[in-house]
C-alpha cells in the first residue's frame, strides 16, 4: 500500500509504503499424518519505480509509524512494487518444528503512482 493514497505523491516528500502480508499456518493430513505448516514473510524487497531499491525485514506500517519510505526526485509516472520472500517450517503429528530448506520469493503487482510538483495557490480570507 502506498500514502498518500489515490495514486500520487509529492516531489521530495517521504512517501509512505507497507504491505499486509502474514503469516500463513495450515494443518493437512498426508499418509495418514498430521502435518502442520507455518509460513512467514521474511523479507521484502522494495523496488520504488525509479531505479531506487530497498530490502528489508519489516513490512512496513501504515501512517504514523513511517518505516518504509521513499522521496522521489522528479516529477512523472512510477510504478513501485514489493517483492515478498516466503520462509515455513514444518512438524509432524506435533513433533517438533524443522525448517524447511530455501525460501520462496513472490514477485510483487507494481502499482501506478504519479509523483507531482506541489504549486502555491493564494487563498482569499
Amino acid at each position: 500500500m502506498i500514502q498518500p493514497p489515490n495514486g500520487r505523491t509529492l516531489v521530495n516528500f517521504d512517501t509512505n509504503f507497507y504491505t499486509e502480508q502474514g503469516e500463513l499456518t495450515r494443518t493437512v493430513t498426508l499418509l495418514g499424518r498430521q502435518v502442520e505448516l507455518r509460513i512467514w514473510p521474511s523479507s521484502f524487497g522494495w523496488r520504488f519505480g525509479d531505479g531506487e531499491t530497498q530490502q528489508s525485514t519489516s513490512p512496513g506500517a501504515a501512517y504514523p509509524d513511517l518505516d518504509i519510505t521513499h522521496s522521489y526526485a522528479r516529477t512523472g509516472r512510477v510504478s513501485p512494487s514489493v517483492d515478498t520472500t516466503y520462509a515455513a517450517q514444518f512438524r509432524v503429528d506435533g513433533g517438533p518444528w524443522r525448517d524447511v530448506a530455501g525460501t520462496v520469493t513472490i514477485p510483487g503487482s507494481p502499482q501506478a503512482l504519479r509523483v507531482v510538483e506541489a504549486r502555491p495557490v493564494l487563498v482569499g480570507g
